[in-house]
């Protein structure tokens, strides 16, 4: 926006409001709310170096700035979700729901409904529980509960086939099904059984299951044993469904548990729905991040956002506060359409007072929403934390995975750079502890996929054999170590004998691309290492990741891909997958050497002569007390190296003495 466009400061009241940003064609791009909406605006009325690269992204875009003024937060937030739901602005984060689990559904907007898998909480009158991570887990609760509510389960066409036929299918026949096609059953006796499944499922279990238990005791005592039998097994397959749904909070407990993970780019949310203490659905939503925002204020717009829907379903019921599980005509799933008296977050929302009140409005009650510190609650909110996180996880994976995707990825990094698309590529990271058991790694990509087989890593020894100063001095040393070995490995003959053939050399293969975690230095030292080791056709580039910028040797600015890149993504990929691979070799490092053992100093003692002796012995202290002739006793060991070893560790102990 030009500063000429910016509204006069004084024009600008002070108060509470939402304001929209338009671009040249008069599209809503953004949408905002304020306390104080001069406060507000003013702040993006400076020079673009002091914002925020996609705030100031946002404000080069725009072409003007309007607002509406509200009686309260409460007003401005309600009519912010509103606006961004109408207008859906480019720059605002957009939570998508993720419709790739399955739900457990029970179609009651039908005449004869029916319980089986659906993928969409969309439709109207159907009653949906879950979502579950895979269909078998649906199928074997479906399996379950057609043994004591014997709902139909075909689709509309078979059952009308069947109706027109006037013959039930296999399922009516052995019991599974009560059979209305052929009026085995009436129809409100049918949509009563279909209820009972919904209550059974949206957790009014306990009189149910006290009510077959009494009756199949009852039968027992009139030697009706049939049915008694009959009943004992339905009352073991409910008591299996409900072992599916894992207890995680006290009995009388109601909640929603939000938790989000986000790295530069994109922000990943689960909720879990506890009713009566138990996992009753879970959902989660995946965004890109356009805006400038924190983790509290992400969380805020996940709940104005997931709560606005609920908001809007309640109202399409009738302006009803709540959808009781009971009802026949829900318009979706109760977990989903219901507001609890207590929202337990992994991090605490931006605006939480504004929040409350809103929520509390909508449900007609008293709503909390506070962060768990301790006991039970805390453990289910680390749980929910760490779905969100393999979420984000699972969806960077996919995305990277896909050929197609790949290849997408790899010609935008070509066309972005200025070079051919990279068949081979290397990344580079250094780890450590304060300086000590440094590691480098090597990742390997080749056609945008991780070639495992490939990765290297590398103790890092420095000039002293004492490790590096500095991890670029670090970073130094690995990339001179690897691409002098590419040289000396393309520099030997290679000997053509196809009745022998050989495993491929470890490091003869050139890279067209070399990758390190950092900004301009970081790539000026790697491209230094190069230089010195005669390799000068291999292109270097960096990844900072502040701003996730692409840093070039021969450029002062960086290359700014979009956030939606798919070359970005590779190249975030790549950068995790070098990290977490340093990080491991720097892990496993240490582990060895804290549990280094004396046996380790003694020439000629290696890992197998050593794991002998302590088993033989069971300790190190018992071996120091045992003689020459003791120690022969140990298989791989002879009179001369068990001599060897009794003097070693005496004179040990008479150092240690003196």
């Amino acid at each position: 926006m030009r500063p000429e466009n910016f509204p006069k400061t004084s024009e600008i009241p002070a108060v509470p409001g939402v304001y929209r940003w338009r671009d040249s064609s008069g599209r809503v791009i953004y949408v905002g709310k304020a306390k104080n909406l001069r406060n507000r605006l003013t702040s993006y009325f400076v020079s673009p170096e002091r914002l925020h690269p996609r705030t100031a992204k946002m404000v080069a875009t725009a072409e003007s700035v309007s607002w509406v003024v509200v009686g309260s937060e409460v007003e401005a937030l309600t009519l912010e979700y509103t606006w961004i739901k109408e207008y859906d602005p480019k720059f605002n984060v957009m939570f998508k729901d993720d419709k790739s689990y399955p739900y457990f559904a029970v179609t009651m907007n039908q005449q004869y409904p029916r319980m089986g898998v659906l993928r969409t909480a969309h439709q109207r009158g159907v009653r949906y529980f879950g979502p579950y991570t895979a269909v078998w887990a649906i199928r074997q609760t479906l399996d379950l509960l057609e043994t004591v509510f014997p709902v139909r389960t075909c689709t509309d066409g078979v059952f009308s086939r069947a109706r027109s036929a006037g013959r039930a299918c296999l399922k009516g026949y052995i019991g599974r099904c009560s059979a209305p096609c052929i009026g085995r059953i009436s129809e409100s006796e049918h949509r009563a059984l279909a209820q009972q499944v919904c209550d059974f499922m949206s957790g009014h279990e306990a009189g149910f299951l006290k009510d077959l238990e009494s009756e199949m005791w009852a039968d027992s005592q009139a030697f009706r044993f049939e049915q008694a039998a009959k009943k004992r097994d339905q009352l073991e397959a409910l008591r299996k469904v409900l072992e599916k749904n894992a207890v995680v909070l006290n009995d009388d407990t109601d909640a929603d548990l939000f938790a989000l993970a986000a790295d530069e780019l994109q922000v990943s949310v689960q909720v879990f729905y506890v009713r009566a203490g138990r996992i009753r659905g879970q959902r989660g939503w995946i965004s890109t991040i356009e805006e400038d925002m924190d983790e509290r204020a992400l969380m805020s717009r996940a709940l104005e956002q997931i709560y606005g829907e609920v908001a809007s379903r309640l109202k399409e019921n009738g302006g009803a506060k709540r959808i009781e599980p009971s009802s026949a005509n829900d318009v979706a799933h109760f977990d989903q359409v219901f507001i609890p008296t207590e929202i337990l977050v992994s991090v605490l929302p931006q605006g939480r007072e504004s929040l409350e009140q809103w929520l509390s409005t909508v449900r007609g009650a008293k709503v909390t929403i506070r962060r768990p510190e301790r006991g039970l609650k805390r453990e289910a909110m680390e749980r929910v934390a760490m779905n969100a996180a393999e979420a984000l996880k699972l969806y960077k994976t996919r995305r990277a995975s896909d050929l197609t995707q790949r290849n997408l990825a790899l010609n935008e990094l070509g066309r972005l750079l200025g070079f051919d698309p990279p068949l081979r590529i290397e990344c580079y990271d250094i780890s450590h502890t304060q300086g000590t058991y440094q590691v480098g790694s090597m990742v390997v990509f080749e056609d945008g996929a991780p070639r495992k087989n490939a990765y290297r890593k590398f103790t890092v020894r420095g000039p002293e054999g004492k490790g590096a100063p500095d991890d670029t001095a670090a970073m130094n040393e690995v990339l001179r170590r690897r691409f002098e070995r590419l040289i000396a490995e393309e520099a030997e003959p290679c000997a053509i004998d196809e009745s022998e053939p050989k495993e491929p050399r470890r490091f003869s293969y050139r890279p067209d691309l070399v990758v390190v975690d950092g900004a301009l230095p970081q790539v000026h030292a790697a491209r230094a290492a190069m230089d010195e080791v005669r390799v000068w056709d291999i292109p270097v580039i960096g990844l900072a990741k502040r701003l996730e910028e692409v840093w070039t040797v021969d450029s002062e600015y960086p290359v700014i891909f979009p956030r939606t890149s798919d070359a970005l993504y590779l190249l975030q990929y790549l950068r995790d997958e070098s990290h977490r691979f340093a990080i491991t070799a720097h892990r496993q490092k240490r582990a060895r050497a804290m549990t280094r053992s004396v046996l380790d100093d003694i020439p000629g003692l290696g890992p197998a002569k050593q794991k002998a002796l302590l088993k033989h012995f069971g300790s190190v202290k018992k071996l120091r007390e045992a003689s020459a002739a003791e120690i022969e006793q140990v298989p791989g060991f002879g009179a001369k190296s068990a001599t060897h070893l009794f003097k070693y560790l005496r004179s040990k102990d008479n150092s240690g003495k003196n």
